[in-house]
């Protein structure tokens, strides 16, 4: 049997494959970055690499913008979300055809995360199986307005992973807003929105980073009673 990694991904994904192969996939995660950093990330790489040792496929990928600034080195905004939403698309579609898993599961870290919500807010495509959102983005960097849309309308299973000092969410704000009950929620000790905590809390990053891919492995097994 041929591989499906005989032939190479485009070059603005990157696929993490656990030892049992490429060809018997049952979960892949397909992963998208944060405003502010690419696919090849610390944060990305590491987050794969664990859910990859726990037997999850994962897909990493770069946002149009982010293609751009590494073809020329300027720095530059993400798009716009219909932008973002489109590349997001394309990558399903490259790894449904390429992987064809038997469970695809969206992940994003902040801004990623906030994507892949609000792709699950699209009932029909009916090929994805949960979101997973790592940091989520409740308040924008300005403005008070907070993000519930997108988890208001997913009609996936979601998760959240947050830490507990995230500026962009922390336990006392989230629990004076209306979360939708059927989302789950896991908090990170002392994690800022990196999940990584301070020397003083007794925790460590990789530590944070462990517990966080464990949740998610939870979840998808629990979402799809995946055999793992």
């Amino acid at each position: 049997m041929n591989s499906c990694l005989d032939k190479p991904l485009p070059e603005w994904l990157k696929a993490d494959i656990p030892a049992a192969g490429a060809d018997n996939i049952k979960a892949l995660v397909l992963f998208a970055h944060g405003a502010g950093a690419d696919m090849d990330s610390d944060f990305m790489a590491a987050m794969a690499q664990r859910l990859c040792e726990r037997g999850i496929a994962v897909v990493r990928f770069n946002f149009p913008y982010m293609q751009q600034r590494l073809l020329d080195g300027t720095r530059r905004p993400p798009n716009r979300a219909p932008a973002l939403l489109a590349c997001f698309d394309d990558a399903i579609a490259l790894v449904t055809e390429r992987f064809a898993p038997r469970h695809l599961f969206l992940m994003g870290k902040s801004m990623g995360g906030r994507m892949a919500a609000m792709l699950g807010a699209d009932d029909t495509k009916t090929r994805l199986s949960g979101i997973i959102c790592l940091g989520y983005p409740f308040l924008p960097p300005k403005g008070k307005a907070v993000r519930l849309e997108p988890l208001q309308q997913c009609t996936l299973p979601l998760l959240i992973v947050q830490g507990e000092r995230d500026s962009f969410g922390n336990p006392a704000q989230v629990a004076s807003w209306d979360i939708p009950p059927a989302v789950n929620l896991h908090w990170v000790a002392d994690g800022d929105h990196s999940l990584v905590p301070r020397k003083s809390s007794g925790h460590t990053e990789a530590g944070n980073l462990d517990a966080a891919a464990d949740c998610c492995v939870g979840f998808m097994s629990s979402v799809m009673t995946l055999d793992f």
